[in-house]
């Protein structure tokens, strides 16, 4: 009697970690389809997000928590032509339309085959202020970052995503890259001619596609 009891209850607790093991395997092999079908453009699309909110802060004098931070590295920048010639206003102006404009193409995806240049030129300027600004950067203790150093650090994520991102979309304009001969042999085809089958790729619209 109790070999039995004991038998049924061994055999419930097999059941029980057989369906946890299978219902884990379900939602693993889910989130990860989702991952590959929608994590770049989810990427895409929250990084946009972000050059976007702070593009708007910027169109506000003395909201944005970096307006000094932008106003340092444009006067270095431009080796004092900001504000000698040019207002401040002007420039901060400018960097608010270039980040919107940037911010608006990773949203929706349209025209980042050109607004990518933008894109790397907005790098350029963020992470300058490492080369052109140290000491402001890193006063901190034992050459510790400043909050300000940290903000700017932090734009290596943006770095890192922004090769990923353009990376992507340049598979999607054959001018951008050419396919070597010996590719296009070996090459599936195409489900739908002249459409990319990438649905990542799909959300950055070129020109031929418009």
């Amino acid at each position: 009697m109790d070999a039995n009891v004991s038998g049924q209850r061994r055999r419930a607790v097999e059941v029980a970690v057989h369906t946890f093991r299978a219902t884990t395997m379900i939602f693993h092999d889910l989130l990860a389809g989702l991952a590959v079908r929608h994590g770049l453009t989810l990427l895409r699309i929250n990084m946009g997000l972000v050059f976007l909110g702070f593009g708007v802060l910027k169109f506000f004098p003395g909201v944005s928590p970096a307006e000094n931070l932008v106003a340092a590295t444009s006067r270095e920048l431009t080796w004092g032509v900001v504000p000698a010639l040019v207002p401040f206003s002007v420039a901060l102006a400018g960097t608010a339309a270039l980040e919107c404009v940037i911010g608006l193409s990773l949203v929706t995806g349209w025209l980042f085959h050109r607004v990518r240049y933008l894109l790397a030129l907005e790098l350029a300027g963020i992470l300058s202020p490492v080369v052109l600004l140290p000491g402001r950067l890193f006063s901190g203790p034992g050459h510790a970052p400043t909050l300000e150093g940290q903000y700017v650090l932090k734009d290596i994520v943006l770095l890192a995503a922004a090769i990923v991102l353009v990376a992507r979309a340049s598979t999607t304009d054959s001018s951008t890259v050419p396919a070597v001969p010996a590719q296009r042999e070996r090459r599936a085809p195409a489900a739908a001619p002249g459409r990319a089958t990438d649905p990542v790729a799909a959300g950055f619209r070129t020109t031929r596609e418009r």
